[in-house]
Formats: structure tokens, C-alpha cells, sequence
């Protein structure tokens, strides 16, 4: 489980920067920006709900 969630917080930061140059290289004339953002929200989104089911199936559990 957490190799998945490091790997998509990797995915959500590789998005992001790819938005940054996407939006550089474009000058803000371009989709691919756009994409990249949306790609980055969906994916934030899916590792929101997969903690949310870890937490609820107890693979993930709450220590102080």
C-alpha cells in the first residue's frame, strides 16, 4: 500500500511539473496544459479514495 501511494503522489508531482512546461513552451495557447492539471486533480482524487478505502478496510490503521 504504500509503495501504490508514494508512486502516486510521484504520478501527481511528474503532472504537475509536466503542466509547468506545457505552459511555458505553449504560452497559454495549447490544451496540453489543461490536461495535464485535469490529469493531476483525477489522480488526486483516485488517492483519495483509495486512503479512504485502505483506512476503511483496515489496511491502513490510525497510531498516535
Amino acid at each position: 500500500m504504500k509503495i501504490v501511494v508514494i508512486l502516486l503522489l510521484l504520478l501527481i508531482v511528474l503532472s504537475l511539473g509536466s503542466a509547468l512546461v506545457f505552459l511555458l513552451r505553449d504560452r497559454g495557447t495549447g490544451t496540453r496544459t489543461v490536461r495535464a492539471l485535469a490529469l493531476r486533480v483525477g489522480l488526486s482524487i483516485f488517492l483519495f479514495i483509495l486512503l479512504m478505502a485502505g483506512y476503511a478496510s483496515g489496511l491502513i490503521t490510525h497510531r498516535l
